[in-house]
């Protein structure tokens, strides 16, 4: 197979982390020899400074990419800019003669812009997830995913999540022994479990705007582990069950039942990650009927079962 050609678009300010990223894994001689030919493109051909003033000499201008099988674009520097005309319709013409497209983390702003996801399904970094929804409502956002194919044009989450999608292009071009090579010398793994959602800080709000609610909410937090019924609960603050339920969705943006999973899942968070307690134990604290429904909910939640998340977060 003739090497791989991997066209790697700086812009104005770039982030020398994620230049870093993609440079780092399609540079990698994993048996003495090249694996990919490595270029380092500009628009104009020209030096480029990163956001740290870091300085870069491009092997040289888009004509580049008209060679490339693989081109990337690491990161984005303005959401609410588009790449200028040329860029973009570079890539459509890489994209259109069969190259792989990529846009890492914000990269898939870029992307988006030149109209190559229209209709098609992308990730980006969760911090961007509501601007990129609105900006680009004929893109289906995976809101999870740690990157995305589509019509061999691939996107992914924030900057740690474009290693692992860097790798899962090696590993496209070049099978698994090799990606895990490469993934054993960087010291990463070779497939990470989960998504972009058990890196993402939920935190449920601690009071609403209706005090009997908040006591009430008080009230469940000191006692998870325990059973609750919406009648019990109803009876408790002297309304009927469908007044209740009014009050509590009115007050927290979601039926009961949500609210109490979501609570017991965020308090099992800190237990996986402070104790050594058993999955066992914390789904019996937490008031899952089953380890089993626990680890249901919880890997619906974060796409992840609470002992990888211990494993990544606890280190245990």
């Amino acid at each position: 197979m003739q090497t791989p050609i991997v066209a790697l678009v700086l812009y104005p300010h770039f982030s020398a982390f994620n230049v870093a990223v993609p440079q780092a894994v399609f540079s990698m001689m994993p048996d003495g020899q090249p694996i990919f030919d490595l270029k380092i493109v500009s628009v104009d051909g020209e030096q480029q400074h990163a956001d740290n003033w870091i300085t870069i000499q491009p092997d040289g201008g888009l004509e580049l990419l008209e060679l490339a099988d693989i081109v990337i674009i690491p990161g984005w520097h303005e959401l609410n800019s588009a790449p200028a005309p040329n860029l973009s319709k570079a890539l459509v013409r890489a994209h259109e003669r069969g190259a792989m497209v990529v846009g890492l983390c914000y990269g898939a702003y870029a992307l988006a812009y030149s109209g190559l996801l229209d209709e098609k399904e992308a990730a980006t970094h969760w911090m961007a997830e509501d601007d990129f929804t609105v900006r680009f409502p004929n893109i289906k956002l995976n809101t999870n995913a740690l990157y995305v194919e589509s019509d061999h044009i691939v996107t992914s989450a924030g900057t740690a999540a474009a290693l692992d999608c860097c790798l899962y292009i090696l590993r496209s071009f070049y099978g698994t022994k090799i990606a895990n090579k490469v993934a054993r010398i960087l010291v990463v793994p070779p497939h990470r479990e989960g998504g972009q959602a058990q890196f993402i800080a939920q935190p449920i709000p601690k009071s609403t705007q209706d005090a009997e609610i908040n006591r009430l909410l008080d009230y469940l937090r000191e006692n998870l582990d325990k059973q609750h019924s919406i009648a019990d609960l109803a009876e408790r603050l002297f309304m009927s069950r469908r007044t209740f339920t009014r009050h509590f969705n009115n007050a927290t943006g979601m039926s009961f039942g949500k609210w109490l999973i979501n609570a017991r899942l965020q308090r099992s968070i800190e237990l996986l990650e402070s104790t050594s307690l058993s999955i066992e134990k914390v789904s019996e604290m937490m008031g899952f009927q089953t380890a089993t429904s626990f680890r249901q909910h919880f890997n619906q939640r974060f796409q992840v079962s609470p002992s990888a998340w211990r494993k990544t977060f606890a280190g245990n």
